[in-house]
């Protein structure tokens, strides 16, 4: 069976504890593996571990379903009580970067944290949850979620890599992604400058993009900088809807260079802290 190349990487768990950060630096053989061949690997009643990539905190899975991607369940309440825990003890459709162990092999991966459907096991888990990996699909698209796709890469080791290479557009999406999945990493990575992004995101409830004014990309190899005309619906913490007509301004140093977005007008014109 042949399966993507696997590489090293250094995974650095962020244990977050009373007000005490830990961090311990482990390195794995990381796999991003598509889900054509993940399917084959794990399948239906198969039973492995979920490492989730922020907290190190780990708790097995068995998957139940699913034939775009796997609909699992924890295995005990055990299980449940400590996936709700990596949730910040509240269940959200949020994506995290996830990898997934079962005997010898690691693969990158992506989960959401909202029991939904039906369920099975004695677990105190009302239903099942999603995990996608390279490749995986929605129910209802035929293309990856951006969001779970952009945590498989950062459970690989290769999203800042897809962002050093991303187009204006892609870079954007990217970025409104980070703030609609409350992750600093993906934020901070496309930022032109450095932000406290914690308490921002921690009040972002949803964002989506409604509309975005595209050209080619391949019209914009020398600029180095750009305004793209957008449409944001946001819905924040404490004050509910807001919207937001503007520009988004990108820039980079170089045709060579990262497109990065002007962090300092873009939470501006949004009313964001």
């Amino acid at each position: 069976m042949k399966r993507a190349a696997s590489f090293i990487i250094l995974i650095h768990f962020l244990l977050y504890g009373q007000g005490v950060k830990a961090a311990s630096d482990i390195s794995y053989k990381i796999e991003m593996l598509e889900w054509k061949e993940v399917n084959h690997v794990l399948p239906k009643y198969t039973k492995f571990t979920v490492l989730d990539v922020e907290t190190g905190k780990r708790f097995k899975v068995q998957r139940r379903a699913g034939s775009h991607h796997a609909d699992v369940q924890p295995l005990t309440a055990k299980d449940t009580k400590i996936m709700k825990k990596i949730y910040s003890g509240k269940w959200s459709w949020k994506r995290r970067a996830i990898i997934v162990i079962h005997k010898d092999i690691w693969i990158a991966a992506s989960m959401h944290g909202m029991p939904h459907g039906a369920g099975a096991l004695q677990n105190n888990f009302p239903g099942h949850f999603c995990i996608h990996f390279y490749g995986s699909t929605t129910h209802r698209t035929n293309s990856m979620d951006l969001s779970h796709m952009l945590m498989v890469l950062k459970a690989s080791g290769k999203l800042d890599d897809y962002l050093g290479k991303a187009n204006p557009y892609e870079v954007i999406n990217a970025y409104v992604a980070g703030f609609k999945q409350q992750d600093a990493r993906i934020t901070s990575q496309v930022s032109l400058q450095k932000i406290k992004w914690k308490p921002i995101l921690g009040k972002v409830e949803n964002v989506n993009i409604a509309r975005i004014e595209l050209l080619p990309p391949e019209d914009l190899t020398e600029e180095i900088s750009l305004d793209v005309p957008a449409v944001i619906d946001w819905y924040i913490e404490d004050r509910g809807s807001q919207s937001f007509r503007g520009d988004i301004h990108l820039v980079r140093f170089s045709p060579n260079d990262a497109w990065k977005v002007d962090s300092l007008d873009f939470l501006k014109e949004n009313h964001l802290p």
